[in-house]
């Protein structure tokens, strides 16, 4: 049997105006964005519907504004009903996670709230950063990152030749260097200010697992296949346990895509702002039907 895979994406796929034509053509969506505010202490929906890309920014809003976005457009469009399986890129997780009912939506904003402020104060305690290396192989780019003193590690495994390394702004800077020396097509910093899924976001991880430790977790309504592990599961403890495990570990993108088509997943729905993971999907998995959904018009 085809399935149906939904996707979520993370960090970066924001932009000004999102969600607002939820806000117009559905009081569900009006409703949820209402609690958003009052959860959140500020006007999210503001931000989101109107705010400059600089306030859509910062990582207290960006987080909190693309799981919201996400999860009121998948529950609008009734996408759950649709799918047999579900991954998030990231931050992506928790609105996966929503929408297969593990949480409910209140109690995973809450966690993605403590999320990107327990993040926001791991990178002002350090100077880090993440870069993009295009063109090398997986195993060149983590020898490559074994060699660097200092810390430097692979943080997204993004599609085939693409993969983010994340560490302090010294051994990174280092690595992209030697990344180009090495053929890379491209070895670029990216503009963010910390480093994500590596071993300097420990301090968040510590924060975060009290936060999930005490957040009811119910069964998934159907497997969500988890970036620490790219391997789908259903099981509340389980999934409590990768999701703390999250901040330090890489995202295996690639690998959860892999393993989605070998589990049968044959068309890919991307629920949110962007089409960041369409083109993933593209690279990692060119037979099978992907689709963005980011408004009520696709």
């Amino acid at each position: 049997m085809t399935k149906t895979a939904l996707l979520f994406p993370g960090q970066g796929s924001q932009y000004s105006g999102m969600g607002h034509d939820l806000f117009i053509a559905s009081e569900v969506a009006r409703a949820r964005f209402a609690e958003a505010d009052r959860l959140l202490g500020f006007s999210l929906s503001e931000i989101m519907f109107s705010g400059s890309a600089d306030d859509l920014t910062r990582t207290s809003v960006t987080q909190p504004a693309i799981y919201v976005h996400s999860v009121i457009l998948a529950q609008v469009l009734g996408l759950a009903d649709r799918a047999q399986m579900a991954a998030g890129h990231s931050l992506g997780e928790f609105s996966a996670l929503a929408v297969a009912g593990v949480f409910s939506f209140e109690d995973g904003l809450r966690l993605v709230a403590e999320r990107a402020a327990a993040m926001q104060a791991a990178c002002d305690a350090q100077p880090s950063t993440m870069a993009a290396i295009v063109g090398l192989e997986d195993a060149q780019v983590e020898a490559l990152c074994a060699e660097i003193e200092g810390v430097v590690v692979p943080a997204n495994y993004n599609a085939p030749g693409q993969l983010v390394i994340s560490g302090t702004t010294a051994a990174v800077e280092a690595a992209v260097e030697r990344a180009k020396a090495q053929g890379a097509r491209l070895a670029k910093l990216l503009q963010v200010n910390g480093a994500f899924h590596s071993p300097l976001m420990e301090p968040a991880q510590q924060r975060l697992a009290a936060a999930i430790a005490r957040t009811p977790f119910a069964p998934a309504q159907f497997p969500v296949y988890q970036n620490v592990s790219a391997c789908p599961t259903t099981d509340p403890d389980i999934i409590r346990q990768r999701l703390t495990e999250q901040l330090t570990a890489p995202v295996r993108w690639t690998q959860s895509i892999q393993q989605m088509v070998a589990d049968g997943a044959i068309h890919f729905v991307e629920a949110g702002p962007g089409k960041v993971l369409q083109g993933l999907v593209k690279r990692i998995a060119p037979q099978a039907q992907v689709e963005s959904i980011s408004s009520l018009n696709a």
